[in-house]
């Protein structure tokens, strides 16, 4: 449904999150679930999903990797295998090795940190704005004069976000430009059809040479060949 591309990210992406929680004993995105299980015990709170639809950080990550990133971050993701441990997880928490982690992904990848990160940083942002804008009571008559009480808000994100939220927070911000999806790059027509050809290629291969090994054995078979020679008996 979201493209040939997105869709083979997500199916990397879910491998990492298996091995992940294959290695710790828990699954990514547990913060979430615990935020949204205290959210349901306080009166009258309200839970917001706040961050960027995954279809459309997926398609913007895609379009801004040239052919060569994308095979190598395919790659990465396909092989990985390392050994995580908990105290690994803890480390991460540091916010200087935290820090050092994002520089190495802008590094490596640095239009992938800006359309995973840096964009999210600023739609997490305007989210949570919009969340703590004031709350007006209602009023008696048109007459009284407008009341408002502060909202209490409380936003789960992830670590990495916490520096972009930040710098953002007082900044006019729009979200129309980052959530658009650009038209695919050449380079991604060109990926699709050859992973079609390649699939129904070998589809076809396949039912040739399972149609050829058939039609082999059912002519190998004694009654096909008795019938075969009365058959060439017939005048």
């Amino acid at each position: 449904q979201n493209g040939v591309m997105s869709g083979l990210m997500q199916m990397l992406l879910l491998k990492v999150s298996a091995h992940i929680t294959e290695q710790l004993g828990m699954a990514p995105g547990g913060e979430f679930r615990e935020a949204f299980k205290e959210a349901s015990k306080v009166p009258f709170c309200k839970f917001h999903l706040g961050d960027r639809p995954i279809p459309v950080t997926f398609k913007r990550a895609i379009a801004a990797l040239s052919f060569w990133q994308k095979v190598k971050l395919a790659w990465g993701l396909c092989f990985l295998s390392d050994p995580i441990s908990k105290d690994d997880v803890e480390k991460c928490k540091q916010k200087d090795l935290l820090e050092q982690m994002m520089a190495e992904m802008i590094g490596e990848f640095p239009d992938l940190h800006r359309t995973i990160v840096s964009e999210r940083d600023i739609y997490l942002t305007y989210m949570l704005k919009q969340a703590a804008k004031q709350i007006e009571l209602p009023r008696a008559s048109e007459n009284e004069p407008r009341k408002y009480i502060p909202a209490v808000v409380v936003g789960v994100v992830g670590m990495g976000h916490v520096p972009g939220i930040e710098k953002n927070w007082n900044s006019d911000l729009k979200i129309q430009e980052i959530m658009s999806v650009p038209p695919p790059s050449a380079s991604s027509k060109i990926f699709k059809f050859v992973l079609k050809a390649t699939v129904l290629g070998l589809l076809g291969y396949g039912c040739y040479r399972i149609g050829h090994r058939t039609v082999q054995f059912v002519l190998s078979m004694p009654a096909t060949q008795t019938y075969l020679q009365r058959l060439a008996e017939v005048p």
